[in-house]
């Protein structure tokens, strides 16, 4: 049982990991396209559009991932989950749908470039919305019956849900304009850098918001942060999160192009350490445990052997395409 319960939390970290990559990955090219209405210009869209181009595709490589391993290695969680979710997965997929076609279209045509800035911008803003709630979604709590899940089809739409959605798309956008700081120069740059600035108070209001509602959701959320001695364990997530705020302010006052970006993702990771420490052990909320949703011990063991593999070669090769395409945008030379 133990051997079985470690395996279940390794994949349980595989499956968070993949995830977490994914949000941090193509939350800023996400965010790239949420800042559009904040650039009017033509040639400064392009240059945005182009900054991502490269490496948008493959950045959605962890999120095939992710929910792969939660299918093969939680079988239960999944048939749980997905139900309960079907309306914000597919809005989310429409988007990212609307978001991919727009990359191309938008370079093929002059007339109708306008609608495909807004399948862009508007693709990308449902995309990180529905990402949003059907994380409050989870968080909340499902309806489980039997094993299966037993609520309706409008159980995600909730006030915690929007609050959540919201939170993400400011997220985003926050990453979205230190993707820009670190890529481009000029006007374009300096612009984002008082967007940036804004989005950073904007993002931690949102943090607030969120951590100050979760711990009344579940009981157990509540236990898992404020317990004793556990606090002494939890503590440092707040402490850390505020350290990281301080940091990126800083950097972004002394306009240090290389510092907002990977303290913006520490902070997203913070954040989904806070959301690991509210919900562990479950993986379904306060009803079915990593263990209790876990495949067979052998299943396990072939998906694990499988990650073990597609992991490495995944990130050898997003790690090559990012050094590829390093350093600052050309402005007039481009992907397209």
């Amino acid at each position: 049982m133990t051997a079985s319960l470690d395996l279940a939390t390794i994949l349980a970290f595989v499956v968070a990991f993949s995830i977490f990559v994914y949000v941090v990955m193509d939350g800023f090219d996400l965010g790239v396209a949420l800042l559009f209405p904040f650039f009017p210009e033509r040639h400064d869209r392009d240059v945005m559009m182009n900054s991502v181009a490269p490496v948008w595709d493959g950045n959605e490589t962890w999120l095939v991932l992710g929910g792969g391993a939660l299918f093969a290695a939680f079988p239960l969680a999944y048939a749980i989950l997905m139900p309960a979710l079907y309306a914000p997965i597919i809005a989310m997929l429409l988007g990212l749908v609307f978001r991919g076609v727009a990359f191309e279209f938008r370079w093929r045509t002059e007339r109708g470039r306008f609608l495909w800035d807004i399948a862009f911008t508007g693709g990308s803003l449902v995309a990180a919305f529905a990402q949003g709630v059907a994380l409050g979604a989870i968080l909340q709590g499902v309806t489980v019956t039997n094993n299966a899940y037993g609520g309706g089809w409008w159980d995600w739409a909730t006030p915690f849900s929007a609050l959540t959605g919201l939170a993400v798309v400011i997220g985003y956008a926050l990453l979205g304009a230190t993707w820009i700081i670190l890529k481009t120069e000029g006007t374009l740059r300096n612009h984002a850098y008082t967007l940036a600035n804004r989005l950073t108070y904007t993002t931690l209001a949102a943090i607030l918001f969120v951590s100050a509602v979760t711990p009344f959701l579940e009981a157990s959320y509540w236990q898992n942060w404020f317990a004793w001695p556990r606090i002494l364990l939890t503590a440092p997530v707040p402490l850390g999160v505020a350290v990281l705020a301080w940091l990126l302010l800083r950097r972004l006052a002394e306009r240090r192009d290389a510092w907002p970006f990977p303290l913006t993702l520490a902070l997203f990771g913070l954040c989904f350490v806070g959301l690991g420490v509210s919900i562990f052990p479950y993986i379904v909320p306060d009803t079915v445990t990593i263990a209790q949703a876990a495949a067979p011990r052998m299943s396990q063991i072939f998906i694990l052997l499988g990650v073990a593999i597609l992991i490495p070669v995944i990130l050898a090769y997003t790690a090559y395409a990012y050094w590829v395409f390093r350093g600052k945008m050309d402005p007039d030379e481009g992907y397209h």
